[in-house]
């Protein structure tokens, strides 16, 4: 992983975290024990579905930087998918507030991509090659 991917990777974590933790505590101020469990879930979901995502975008586009766009775009749409197929299977669960948990969920996520675009912007990512493809021929003294 190049490091502007690390600090990508480490910006949207730490955007995505707190915002995680604040919803945690609320749901437990709002909906007790089950709000502070679906609040923790929707939080692991996102910490490791888009972080997933995005090593998984990191080693697809590792040798082919022209596929980032592209890449980019099916592995967000299968995060989404991945969500929603949780969230289906999760829909009727007893075992957490599934209101903590979705509005946990989206808070996150939305923090995540949030960070993520941020961090994103405020790299240094070269679009050019910094070193010539050929040597650069030195010049004689009398300048020709």
């Amino acid at each position: 992983m190049l490091s502007n991917d690390a600090k990508i990777l480490r910006g949207s974590a730490v955007l995505a975290a707190p915002v995680g933790i604040v919803a945690a505590v609320l749901s437990t101020v709002l909906a007790g024990e089950k709000g502070l469990i679906g609040a923790l879930v929707g939080l692991a979901v996102v910490l490791v579905f888009f972080g997933a995502g995005f090593w998984a975008l990191m080693r697809i586009t590792q040798d082919k930087p022209q596929l980032v766009m592209s890449a980019g775009m099916l592995v967000y749409a299968v995060q989404i998918l991945l969500v929603g197929v949780f969230i289906v299977v999760f829909k009727n669960t007893t075992l957490f507030n599934g209101r903590a948990f979705a509005f946990t969920l989206l808070a996150t996520a939305l923090a995540w991509v949030g960070g993520q675009v941020l961090h994103t912007l405020k790299s240094k990512t070269l679009y050019v090659d910094p070193e010539p493809s050929a040597p650069v021929k030195a010049k004689s003294r009398d300048g020709a």
